[in-house]
């Protein structure tokens, strides 16, 4: 069995996906942890600008907007994503057409579920993410996502915070969004960042702290109605909770 190993790119995927396609017992992965079988010959992917936009021309002929559906399957946060996704596209090409509507083959039903927990937890932090006031104005929001969805979140918040500056920051990724309320470009940071915070945001979560051990019974405890208003997995980076 082969099993190749991408560098998680999508440009690495595809070039994997235009052999390992017609490879119909392969594998296909980015995790360095993966148990591989033991009969498995490992095949590193190398990204080839050339046999990646064959791939993409050729899948854009039989199903237009399937692009968009593998690139959100690839931002999952899992071992399995790539092996999804090349299941996805191999219907697609036996197919020869949209397999979208497909609902009950094993294929889409896979595909599906891996968009839905992608689209799902960034809608979730345009609504969770918490930003704190750093010295000089500009606002910082760490967060740890499950998922691969910086991207996906920044046009909600270039929009709401179109004259604001900030720094999104996925420390799971190591990577960052700096928008200076003109352009916003993403860089490769370290989880270490120690943002001096204003004296305006230190008494602001002194008072947020206190609010919330006030509320708080101790003896009528609600982590359970917590949880399931905000999964435990969000809580890394709230004041109340740190």
């Amino acid at each position: 069995m082969n099993v190749y190993i991408t560098d998680g790119s999508e440009n690495s995927f595809y070039t994997a996906v235009f052999n390992a396609c017609t490879d119909k017992n392969c594998i296909v992965t980015s995790s360095h942890t993966v148990q591989l079988p033991m009969d498995s010959t490992v095949i590193v992917v190398q990204a080839d600008g050339n046999k990646c936009g064959r791939v993409q021309k050729k899948l854009l002929a039989y199903a237009p907007r399937c692009l968009k559906d593998i690139s959100l399957i690839l931002r999952r946060g899992s071992a399995a994503k790539e092996q999804v996704a090349l299941e996805y596209i191999r219907l697609i090409v036996q197919k020869r057409a949209p397999v979208g509507d497909m609902l009950s083959h094993p294929a889409v039903i896979a595909a599906r579920e891996e968009k839905k927990k992608v689209t799902l937890e960034a809608h979730r932090f345009t609504g969770f993410l918490r930003f704190m006031e750093g010295k000089g104005g500009i606002y910082y929001a760490p967060f740890s996502p499950d998922n691969d969805i910086l991207e996906l979140i920044l046009p909600h918040f270039t929009a709401r915070l179109a004259d604001q500056p900030f720094v999104i920051h996925d420390t799971a990724r190591g990577k960052a969004a700096l928008y200076n309320r003109k352009e916003c470009v993403i860089v490769q940071t370290d989880e270490k960042v120690s943002v001096p915070l204003s004296d305006c945001e230190q008494h602001f979560q002194s008072m947020w702290k206190e609010y919330y051990r006030s509320v708080n019974i101790a003896e009528r405890p609600h982590e359970k109605q917590m949880k399931g208003y905000m999964p435990v997995r969000y809580w890394k980076y709230m004041p109340e909770k740190t």
